[in-house]
């Protein structure tokens, strides 16, 4: 059979099957009238409404709660997910969207960089550690910890040796909680020093930097204490979230033990320039005490 035979054929079996039925090839009436679609307010093309500006500890979607007003004061009170709702067995789609873009800053505070202006437009000097770029600082973190011998030159001739007070600005794990955060907590902080006759010093930032490089510049300024404000691992509540790490007599190999923490600082935790002025207290009673870390929450010490 060739092509011309098998084409008549299967015209002939089309037309033994007769028109197509209406039900199909017809304009679909609905029987009863229905209600119109209210309009998106925005059209094709357009960008969706940012979901990230919702609040969490107001975003209550259970549909007929038992005791709703109840429930949503106790969301109030914390950023976890409550109260999500549902749509059958999956999540609605505003919370699925809201948990797909808080997974996306985090990801990006991750791998995004501070800006290479930030230490020369805040009047700091800028040194890097033994990480070439951001690849090897996430897979290597002992070379965020130390500084090659060229660096350790340029940090020994642009800091006073055997400061007081060392303060070192980290990008650590989140470009953006330096951004959002490090400068006001650094002015609070400064200014809560100068209050008690604590001179802060010369700050110094450090690109690719993990904590312990703060024990790094112990061992090559001689500093009493190291005070470092360093991005934190981001996560789903926030990405802006940023530490900072006291050290008393900062050198290599310190425990960690021996650190005082002030964590969860930014917009939905503590303020950064109430996180500054908090710190100054600590450093003062630290500077005290001469201790740091768990001896100083047993009070030991001077």
């Amino acid at each position: 059979m060739n092509k011309q035979e098998l084409a008549a054929m299967v015209a002939e079996i089309l037309q033994g099957m007769g028109p197509e039925p209406l039900a199909k090839g017809g304009d679909y009436r609905p029987a009863a009238p229905q209600p119109e679609q209210k309009p998106t307010g925005y059209e094709d093309g357009d960008f969706v409404p940012d979901v990230t500006r919702l609040d969490l500890r107001k975003l209550y979607l259970v549909e007929d709660p038992a005791n709703g007003e109840a429930f949503r004061r106790l969301k109030e009170r914390t950023p976890a997910r409550l109260g999500c709702g549902k749509a059958g067995s999956r999540y609605r789609t505003l919370t699925m969207l809201r948990f797909r873009a808080d997974h996306a800053a985090a990801q990006d505070a991750v791998f995004s960089q501070v800006s290479r202006e930030f230490a020369s437009k805040n009047g700091m000097i800028e040194v890097q550690t033994q990480c070439r770029d951001k690849d090897e600082y996430l897979t290597r973190p002992d070379k965020g910890r130390r500084f090659d011998h060229k660096t350790q030159q340029t940090i020994r001739a642009s800091l006073p040796q055997k400061p007081r007070v060392q303060i070192v600005i980290g990008d650590g794990l989140s470009s953006a909680a330096i951004e959002a955060n490090a400068m006001d907590c650094m002015e609070a902080m400064k200014e809560g020093l100068k209050l008690r006759s604590i001179d802060p010093g010369t700050p110094i930032f450090v690109r690719y930097c993990r904590v312990g490089a703060g024990d790094a510049i112990g061992d090559v300024t001689g500093c009493e204490l190291v005070c470092m404000l360093v991005g934190e691992r981001p996560g789903l509540v926030t990405d802006k979230s940023m530490s900072a790490y006291i050290t008393y007599r900062p050198h290599t190999g310190v425990s960690e033990s021996a650190r005082t923490v002030v964590s969860n600082i930014h917009a939905q935790g503590t303020p950064a320039v109430e996180a500054g002025a908090h710190i100054a207290g600590l450093i003062q009673t630290i500077l005290e005490k001469k201790v740091s870390g768990v001896e100083l929450t047993k009070g030991a010490g001077a």
